[in-house]
């Protein structure tokens, strides 16, 4: 196993990761493509794009264990379904509108996370995500949408936060044994593979799109993908509910870049749902580091329980 290193500050990661993931609405607002050849598109060309620096790694394969494979390919099956249904609910209602369901997110890991690793957080680290999510939700709630389309829109949503919250749970464990690189390239090769056969399944056309589109493609490859590589190196410092609730600020970053890109525009409560999704993942974030210890004893307790009974 990978030797953990000493925790270095994720402010400025965090922050680069919440400008990067932010264009990914965008790119697929301006695409008429469908949403699962998006999402393969983008995963191969991501692939692609990190063989230099695997290649210049590729010692780090020797240390994934058999089984590892395993939850290197559930991680990129996860990934996929979730680039498949949020790229589909973003065809069918607006970026603000989508924001509403995916504040739920952190909510999702949290439960997740204590129920599979025991982890604990504050009362105030609650109150600061109950903050944040209120604000997400402001800034939705100007779009929210009644019509059928919307509502079939927003249940994809739902089940994008699901699969993204599996994946980022599957990271947090595997993430640590390997250089975060090679399990990057792993799980974004695996969710190439499913999307492809995903694709040849639905009969989705492989080709033909302009030359526009192909821009896009790379586009997402290369911006909103930077996110999840960084995200993947935070899982070595951070769980799961840290990375969901940093994502939270991705709706702001989203719906200033549509009021700049897409013409869509901000009413005041939309304003000040920003603002309290800003403090309320920035005093989050200083919370949890507060948590960390506690975390890291429980599970240092639990290890040393589960030795003992072993023995």
């Amino acid at each position: 196993m990978k030797q953990r290193e000493s925790s270095p500050s994720i402010g400025l990661p965090l922050t680069i990761s919440i400008i990067a993931v932010s264009f990914a609405a965008i790119f697929v607002k301006w695409s008429d493509a469908p949403a699962s050849i998006l999402s393969m598109y983008r995963m191969w060309f991501a692939s692609l794009l990190m063989i230099p620096i695997v290649w210049k790694n590729r010692g780090e394969f020797k240390k994934i264990e058999n089984k590892d494979w395993f939850y290197l390919f559930f991680s990129g099956t996860f990934l996929a379904m979730h680039f498949v249904l949020w790229f589909g609910s973003l065809k069918l209602t607006t970026v603000a509108s989508s924001t509403i369901i995916l504040s739920l997110q952190p909510l999702v890991s949290l439960v997740g996370g204590f129920w599979l690793f025991k982890e604990r957080t504050t009362l105030p680290a609650l109150l600061t995500m109950g903050m944040a999510i209120v604000g997400a939700t402001m800034i939705g709630w100007g779009d929210w949408a009644l019509s059928k389309e919307a509502i079939i829109g927003d249940l994809l949503s739902f089940l994008s936060v699901i699969a993204v919250v599996g994946y980022l749970f599957i990271g947090q464990s595997t993430v640590k044994k390997v250089l975060h690189w090679i399990y990057s390239f792993c799980v974004f090769f695996f969710a190439s593979i499913v999307l492809t056969i995903y694709n040849l399944c639905t009969g989705a056309a492989f080709g033909g799109y302009r030359a526009e589109e192909w821009g896009i493609f790379l586009l997402l490859a290369i911006v909103p993908t930077i996110a999840h590589v960084i995200n993947n190196w935070l899982l070595n410092y951070v769980n799961a509910t840290t990375i969901s609730m940093s994502i939270l600020g991705e709706p702001v970053g989203a719906t200033l870049l549509a009021v700049l890109l897409l013409s869509e525009h901000l009413v005041g409560w939309q304003i000040v749902g920003g603002i309290l999704v800003l403090f309320g993942v920035f005093f989050f974030l200083i919370q949890q580091k507060k948590a960390l210890p506690l975390n890291e004893a429980i599970k240092e307790n639990t290890h040393s329980t589960l030795e003992k009974e072993i023995k």
